[in-house]
């Protein structure tokens, strides 16, 4: 019984995250973007390869490689801007709610030294707090285990509602920016009635003081 409130437990504390990988060349600049609520912990992951396009196989890295890794808010603001490592982990918090575009660039000018040859990028972004730590998870106390899985659920549970408080934002915006576009499309097709009504009219009235003047009616 207890084994199996552990496993539910642990399936539950698992944060969101977004895993992939791509390739680069050198000094080419990747961005990506996250929609992040505000106050919220963000951690990426990384690890550089590099890549032989011909023989589709890693080749050693060059020396001297690192990532600059910049994040932007979405005011522009630079949240994080540090060149780490080929391999290397990064935390930073939102200030804002909105879509942050977090761009990873490589330092090296030295990558056609094996051929042609390009770097793939294992990337992983994770929303919110970490998972549980190992050491907790082997914890021989399972009282203590237990309680920390349920204050660790429990932050879980604060950011899954600060997630939800943020759709409803998102939702609330675009459903009036929809309704301000359906009111600007209402307004303009009154608009073009009555310029064609008016035109209409004008016409109308030319065709009959033409007709009026030539003596045809």
């Amino acid at each position: 019984m207890k084994s199996a409130l552990a496993s539910l437990l642990l399936s539950l504390t698992l944060s969101l995250s977004a895993a992939l990988y791509f390739h680069t060349g050198e000094r080419e600049e990747k961005c990506i973007i996250e929609d992040i609520p505000t106050d919220t912990l963000i951690t990426g992951r990384y690890k550089v390869q590099q890549w032989d396009m011909h023989d589709h196989d890693f080749l050693p890295s060059a020396p001297g490689l690192g990532m600059m890794v910049t994040v932007t808010a979405p005011n522009g603001e630079i949240l994080l801007s540090k060149l780490y490592g080929p391999e290397s982990k990064f935390t930073f918090t939102s200030h804002l709610s909105g879509e942050h575009n977090i761009c990873l660039q490589s330092n090296s000018t030295r990558l056609m030294v094996f051929g042609a040859s390009r770097l793939r990028i294992h990337f992983d972004v994770q929303v919110g707090e970490h998972l549980l730590d190992e050491t907790i998870v082997q914890a021989k106390d399972k009282v203590n285990e237990v309680t920390l899985r349920l204050e660790h659920l429990t932050e879980q549970i604060h950011h899954i509602i600060k997630e939800q408080n943020h759709q409803r934002e998102r939702e609330e915006y675009y459903r009036l920016k929809s309704e301000g576009t359906n009111s600007n499309v209402l307004w303009w097709a009154i608009a073009q009635t009555l310029i064609l009504t008016s035109v209409g009219l004008w016409q109308i009235k030319c065709l009959k003081d033409f007709l009026i003047e030539k003596k045809l009616v």
